[in-house]
């Protein structure tokens, strides 16, 4: 795109949902509509342009945000296709940052489910404006109200519905647009490319009428000039109610509801026509803002002259390229060749190419500038979370929080001449994933990666091996325990050595007290000057943070503790950083043996969704497994069951929840927090961590 174009004639928008709504075929249509492909991809018969990963591909679910970019009737738009399984929430998260705004797509028959909820949520939390999309209206057991009510009773928002369904299940004809006033429909001969207009059939006239007036009455409570007409009770033309829905729609108030059937290629078009009409263009976004060097707030207004501020959101390693770095530009212009400034490394990057995405397949381009999303190829220190801007400028954009892995596995190379390359895939897999993390276990040697969830580690290590081609032994995964404490107690550390020319002398006594769950490490001194000068707090702290990394159980990392420096003595002559880490690490040590230790596990929030008469089994099954129910709810011939489970107890759930309900169940499964193992459980751990 030019530097000088018109900006309000891009959206750049996410699709997502809840895995197996339909968001990727939804994206397949919308490239084969906009003329981006010529024929229709389909997720089942694994050519889906959008899930161009191997994995994606033999699983039929999307795993990795694909970034593609279409035009439809004069608007430029930019579509990042996210994954909607729980393991992959960092790559909505990461997507969310940078977009203006979202479709989210419901399963008419599944309507509001629990991985819809986390997307919305992430999407509130970035403030973004949202329509709906009520996607598989021709499957049986489909009810649009039903998924508008659920919208509205479980996500707490306010939908505002603009089309009414023709028909449902086998007889999903078209929609009926409440603005328009028209009937549409989909010619099946030119696989939905032809859409027919019709006037509203005489059955469907009371309820066009009776959802016409609640669209007017909703919109009345946001637009005076509507509610002059709602009170006079005279019409109100479409181009105002087109305009009304526009600003609520910016301002979150309402969210238009749409609906379709993307693989029976009916309702995509005024789909497109909807993101055009209501979502934002980057200049419908208020100005980004970031930190100045003496974190000041510095704003930047989306124009392609103001100065250059653009925001790394993710990497992506390739066998064929070095890492490309997706980014958005929020103000300014970068040009091939350019060099640029990263303020958060403090490093100077050039640009050595820009491109323009679809799916995997690329086009390179000259310039990038304000509200596009693109790709750079050869920036060397940057990461994901990171900002650019001109050379000579500063400003830092608020970054990305990355939830902690709750699981990990062993891997080791199967020879010596192989390490070199399982460590350096490794790496370029850690930088692209900020959710996978490499660790060594200093007791064993062996080499842990941790994750989200089973099958993220399940496609990084089928990454590894058949993308990268490393050859690994990888173990079986394992959960990421931590340990806290549970009692106070009192050490001293003292390090005196007196070799050489000049000894080396640290002394601190330190006090360690528990936390709550979920407040991580807490460090305090309450010592003055004279007994421990200030210069050594930072290598005391330090000291005590590292040791903290491997806890007096089974070396896992200590959590949730207070620790505050009481005392402790120095020598002028003597005394060094080193010497004080070394005396603070080995008084922590002492401090956290002598304070009751404990084992904490991960508990992950549970939901299964099971057919009625396999209510039992399911129940009984969750009891073996540790899990506390927290809930059930009926949702119509199927009970939702809610519960707390044991990471460690869930390994292989989804086979043994299949044999108790003859494949007929599903469920969903999410971090919710670190608890106290049970003490039979936590010694019987211990006793096969250690060996014994």
């Amino acid at each position: 795109m030019a530097g000088n174009k018109d900006l309000s004639t891009v959206r750049n928008i996410g699709i997502m949902a809840h895995i197996d709504a339909g968001k990727t075929t939804t994206t397949e249509r919308i490239l084969f509509y906009t003329g981006r492909s010529y024929k229709i991809g389909e997720v089942h018969d694994g050519n889906a342009v959008m899930d161009w990963m191997e994995q994606e591909q033999d699983r039929g679910i999307t795993i990795t945000s694909a970034a593609t970019s279409c035009t439809w009737k004069s608007t430029d738009i930019n579509i990042i296709d996210t994954p909607g399984h729980v393991d992959f929430t960092v790559e909505v998260e990461r997507s969310l940052r940078v977009l203006d705004g979202v479709v989210a797509v419901f399963c008419a028959v599944g309507g509001v489910e629990p991985q819809s909820e986390t997307v919305w949520r992430q999407a509130e939390k970035y403030s973004i404006p949202r329509i709906a999309f009520v996607n598989k209206m021709d499957r049986i057991g489909a009810d649009f109200e039903r998924v508008v009510k659920m919208m509205e009773e479980r996500l707490g928002t306010n939908p505002v519905v603009v089309q009414i369904p023709v028909g449902k299940e086998a007889e999903f004809e078209g929609v009926i647009d409440l603005i328009e006033e028209k009937m549409y429909v989909f010619d099946e001969d030119s696989l939905g490319q032809e859409v027919i207009e019709k006037d509203i059939p005489e059955a469907y006239r009371d309820r066009f009428t009776a959802a016409h007036m609640v669209l007017i009455e909703k919109l009345a409570d946001f637009d005076d000039e509507i509610m002059e007409n709602f009170l006079e009770d005279t019409p109100v033309s479409a181009d105002t109610l087109y305009r009304a829905l526009r600003i609520a729609t910016l301002n979150l108030n309402l969210v238009p509801v749409l609906c379709g059937s993307a693989f029976k290629n009916k309702g995509i078009q005024p789909l497109l026509d909807s993101i055009v009409q209501y979502l934002p263009s980057p200049l419908d976004v208020p100005p980004v803002e970031g930190l100045g060097k003496k974190d000041e707030v510095i704003s930047r207004k989306t124009d392609s002259k103001e100065k250059l501020a653009a925001l790394i959101f993710k990497l992506m390693s390739d066998s064929y390229v070095e890492n490309l770095a997706f980014i958005r530009i929020y103000s300014g212009t970068v040009k091939v060749g350019d060099k640029v400034f990263n303020p958060v490394k403090k490093k100077k990057e050039k640009i050595g190419k820009l491109i323009r995405l679809h799916a995997n397949k690329r086009e390179e381009v000259d310039s990038l500038s304000a509200g596009d999303i693109g790709a750079v190829i050869g920036l060397k220190f940057s990461t994901t979370g990171d900002t650019l801007c001109a050379n000579g400028d500063y400003i830092v954009l608020e970054s990305m929080e990355f939830p902690e892995p709750v699981i990990g596995v062993a891997i080791e190379a199967k020879s010596k001449a192989d390490e070199k390359k399982l460590e350096e895939t490794l790496g370029k897999i850690a930088m692209e994933d900020p959710s996978f993390r490499i660790a060594k276990n200093e007791e064993t040697g062996q080499t842990i990666i941790s994750g989200m969830g089973e099958l993220h580690l399940e496609i990084i290590v089928h990454r590894l091996i058949h993308e990268f081609k490393a050859n690994a032994n990888v173990g079986t995964p394992q959960v990421s325990y931590k340990e806290t404490i549970s009692a106070n107690a009192e050490a001293e550390g003292k390090f005196d050595q007196q070799t050489g020319a000049k000894g080396m002398y640290g002394h601190v006594v330190i006090e360690v007290e528990p936390l709550g769950r979920s407040e991580g490490v807490v460090f305090e001194s309450v010592v003055k000057g004279d007994t421990i000068p200030d210069m050594f707090l930072e290598a005391i702290e330090k000291g005590i943070r590292d040791s903290l990394d491997a806890g007096p159980l089974i070396g896992y990392p200590v959590t949730d503790i207070k620790v505050t420096l009481v005392g402790g003595s120095y020598s002028e002559e003597e005394s060094t950083e080193m010497a004080f880490g070394v005396a603070s690490s080995m008084a922590i040590r002492r401090a956290t043996a002598d304070a009751k230790p404990l084992l904490l596990e991960p508990i992950m929030n549970l939901e299964v969704v099971s057919p009625e008469e396999y209510l039992g089994d399911v129940m009984n099954d969750l009891n073996s497994k540790r899990a506390k129910v927290v809930g059930v709810d009926a949702k119509d011939s199927l009970q939702v069951i809610k519960a707390h489970a044991p990471l460690a107890e869930m390994f292989g759930y989804s086979t043994s929840l299949r044999s108790a309900t003859q494949g007929r169940a599903n469920f969903t499964m999410q971090f919710e927090k670190y608890d106290v193992v049970p003490k039979n459980r936590a010694d019987e751990i211990i006793r096969k961590i250690r060996g014994i």
